[in-house]
């Protein structure tokens, strides 16, 4: 049942890449604006569905992850429902309410150690969930790329970000000590096909929706998309894994090579008409640090 939750959960994420799906969300909200106050309503059963199902459930954690995604609700609210060309301040407000929670693992303690993991993956797919509600239907913002491909350089991108950027990521993160150097795969190669689905749902997607369709779109839409703004959007991207291991924390290194890849993930995103040639070339350097280095 815990699969089976997950599964359903990527499926909703990715029915949100077709038009038809985020026409009849935006129809919906601009006919009556009020339904974004059942959203955290939605969501909080979702979670609390999958916390009974983990043993996991309390009044307290529901009410931290209610609080969580109203929150965000409540800011694009203010701000009304309808088309958006240029971001304000509560837009960003909103991003860091989705994103930042989770990032700092707020009502972590309230999770029993064993199902933290599942627990957490299923808030973080609310997250994304929630966050393609309100930029995609609720205040409706351009150039997310949440879409399928329309062009043939959407499949050639990754292989030419990857080509540049993978020879300057090993020997940067040779160089300061965050991968040694490269040997064979120990692992079977079933492994390491499945490996690339996983990645991709599990870690490439989702992130790619947060920082690129979100945070760099929406400081493109705001301050235009120059190579400063590609550069910034790369920063927050590589001060995100400060928290993240293996090193010791805050891992320097790994915001060092996270900020490199960053602007290789958000150059494909400008250039690519949707968000999922930016998640393929992620894909490609997270699945060859794992098995490569």
């Amino acid at each position: 049942m815990r699969t089976l939750t997950l599964i359903l959960m990527l499926a909703a994420v990715l029915s949100f890449f077709l038009s038809r799906v985020q026409e009849g969300i935006w129809s919906a909200f601009e006919r009556r604006p009020g339904l974004i106050w059942a959203v955290p309503v939605v969501l909080t059963a979702v979670f609390s569905g999958a916390a009974v199902l983990a043993r996991a459930w309390s009044m307290p954690l529901c009410l931290v992850v209610l609080g969580y995604t109203v929150a965000p609700v409540a800011c694009a609210a203010w701000q009304g429902a309808g088309p958006v060309k240029r971001p304000g301040t509560l837009d960003f407000v909103t991003i860091l309410l989705l994103w930042l929670p989770l990032e700092f693992g707020a009502g972590g303690a309230l999770v029993p150690a064993p199902v933290r993991g599942y627990l957490h993956s299923v808030a973080y797919g609310i997250a994304i969930l929630l966050g393609l509600v309100l930029f995609s239907g609720y205040r409706s913002f351009p150039d997310l790329k949440i879409n399928l491909p329309r062009t043939g350089a959407d499949w050639w991108l990754p292989v030419a970000g990857f080509a540049v950027a993978a020879p300057v990521l090993m020997v940067v993160g040779i160089a300061v000590g965050f991968i040694s150097w490269p040997h064979l795969p120990g692992r079977s190669a079933g492994a390491m096909s499945a490996a690339v689905g996983v990645i991709f749902v599990g870690t490439a997607l989702p992130e790619e929706i947060l920082f690129r369709s979100l945070i760099q779109n929406l400081l493109m839409l705001r301050f235009g998309p120059g190579v400063r703004t590609l550069l910034v959007a790369s920063f927050v991207f590589g001060c995100a894994h400060l928290d993240n291991g293996p090193q010791a924390l805050p891992n320097w290194r790994y915001m060092i090579l996270a900020t490199i890849a960053g602007t290789a993930y958000g150059w494909v995103f400008q250039r690519a008409s949707t968000v999922l040639s930016s998640a393929a070339l992620h894909m490609l350097v997270d699945w060859t640090k794992h098995f490569f280095f």
